[in-house]
């Protein structure tokens, strides 16, 4: 990993905070959705789930109050803790193990775990080696398995700073960069686009790979005070799902999010 663990670790209250915001909200609502189109279907029981750089379980208490057991790896001690006070707080600690693990060096009980679900979830922008990291997260999942990867859209960028920031320049700017920056963790963001990341997968030997786009409206609305009004953030969550597969939002949402089925059929 590129990011050493206590920066993380030290951005725990800044993180939450974010997390219990709407687009926070919304991020894992989105995600869940996406999810839940192929995780459910007719005879479908508790599900092995891997959730790598997992954070502090905001995917994993969801998945597991589906019903399903999910191992949160994170090389972040506070994250990992914090997923597993949320686990408990909700009722479902024996479902949410966690793992103190880097991606690319899993332990053996995890690396040959056969999971029925693996997520990537908001780890590709920290990490130098896509292919790399991408085929490090899938040697864990079974053949037939369901694959999930996320990441900062890079087409979103320029928009988003036109809107928010009200600068063309430096919207212009960030048409031929492909690095940002994260406020919460104060880091540099590798940027990729949907298009980048699914030939690679490809490669990799996965395939019917669909793409998805998470808050493709929410972030381009300046007015942060009004999406905590529960009325309108309703509204909002409803056109967010009604446009999460839907071209063209996919392709300008801040985030893309990436399923596939590894394997062969």
């Amino acid at each position: 990993m590129a990011e050493a663990p206590e920066k993380f670790d030290a951005a725990m209250t800044a993180w939450r905070e974010w997390q219990d915001a709407p687009w926070g909200r919304l991020r894992h609502t989105i995600a869940e959705a996406n999810l839940v189109r192929h995780l459910d279907g007719p005879g479908g029981g508790p599900l092995r789930i891997l959730d790598l750089a997992g954070g502090d379980g905001g995917d994993a208490v969801r998945l597991a109050a589906r019903g399903h057991h999910v191992t949160v790896v994170d090389h972040a001690p506070a994250m990992l803790a914090a997923a597993a006070e949320r686990a408990a707080a909700s009722g479902l600690a024996e479902s949410v193990t966690c793992v103190r693990a880097d991606v690319t060096a899993l332990p053996a009980h995890l690396a040959g775990g056969e999971f029925d679900v693996v997520l990537c979830h908001n780890l590709l922008q920290y990490v130098d080696d896509v292919a790399g990291t991408l085929a490090a997260a899938l040697a864990p999942l079974r053949s037939g398995g369901l694959f999930s990867v996320m990441a900062v859209n890079r087409h979103s960028a320029a928009l988003n700073i036109a809107v928010r920031e009200g600068d063309p320049a430096a919207a212009l700017a960030a048409l031929d960069t492909d690095r940002s920056r994260a406020r919460t963790f104060d880091s540099v963001l590798r940027l990729h686009t949907a298009e980048e990341v699914v030939p690679v997968l490809r490669s990799l030997g996965c395939r019917d790979v669909h793409h998805y786009g998470i808050r493709g409206f929410c972030d381009y609305i300046t007015d942060d005070a009004r999406k905590r009004d529960p009325a309108f953030y309703a509204d909002l969550e409803r056109l967010e799902l009604a446009t999460t597969a839907r071209p063209p939002y996919t392709h300008t949402a801040r985030l893309f999010q990436l399923t596939a089925t590894k394997g062969g059929r």
